[in-house]
């Protein structure tokens, strides 16, 4: 008993970790992937929501998984488990989705871009983040700036084949509308190849983690229930405590 009850706490303690983890990930997804997943054009949850709300699950109930097992309480434990197995599933389907859907997810990308770039003149929210896209990746449409010169935006400039000030690796002095012979002071790289790599490492990242917290947990759940077997329930207590 002593030993269940030490290894399941230790577990605990792993597990508000990877909660706590979770839950940083989610503010860091919400701040530097936000511009990326709003511009896909295919629809998927809201991921940084989905990271805080389950990190901030996992640190709640890695405390109560710490007090279920100094507590020796048979039916938190039994929640727990079941906890732990909701979880599982979660991160187990979160997981080879990242890893099975990522080419999907690349091409919702790309078409995202390029729907971006046909209505920057008409859709302030998406030409904002592109404009951050390019800022801060350096890159310029999504193959390469020709992508911009042959838009409709480019057309209703003065001077046609023209990029936005995003393209400038410079801010001041920048020729870009029109632009200079050679395209001198633009980035001459497309976003598409930086934003797949950029988002594919991360979301190998993401579900690798999420399958390796899920292993981990298997032994959470083996941890929970057997120590949940081996308390007495109220009334076997009651019973052996009443004088003969």
């Amino acid at each position: 008993m002593a030993f269940l009850k030490l290894s399941l706490m230790g577990f605990s303690f792993i597990f508000w970790t990877a909660g706590l983890t979770m839950f940083t990930a989610g503010i860091w997804a919400k701040i530097s992937l936000g511009s990326y997943l709003q511009l896909s054009t295919n629809d998927y949850p809201n991921t940084p929501i989905i990271l805080l709300a389950t990190g901030a699950a996992v640190i709640v109930w890695g405390f109560l998984g710490c007090f279920s097992a100094a507590t020796e309480h048979k039916w938190l434990l039994r929640s727990y488990g079941v906890f732990q197995i909701a979880v599982l599933i979660g991160g187990l389907s979160a997981g080879l989705s990242g890893l099975f859907y990522r080419k999907d997810i690349a091409e919702g990308f790309r078409n995202g871009l390029g729907a971006a770039i046909q209505r920057y003149a008409e859709d302030e929210e998406k030409a904002n983040a592109i404009d951050d896209i390019q800022r801060t990746l350096d890159c310029c449409g999504v193959e390469s700036y020709r992508d911009w010169v042959a838009s409709p935006w480019s057309a209703e400039q003065l001077t046609n084949g023209s990029v936005p000030l995003s393209c400038c690796t410079v801010r001041r002095g920048c020729q870009n509308n029109p632009l200079a012979p050679g395209a001198r002071g633009i980035y001459q790289h497309g976003c598409f190849k930086k934003i797949y790599d950029f988002v594919n490492d991360n979301l190998f990242h993401i579900a690798t983690g999420a399958l390796g917290l899920a292993v981990v947990q298997v032994m959470g759940i083996v941890l929970a229930c057997l120590l949940a077997s081996r308390i007495p329930s109220p009334e076997v207590q009651d019973n052996t405590s009443a004088p003969l």
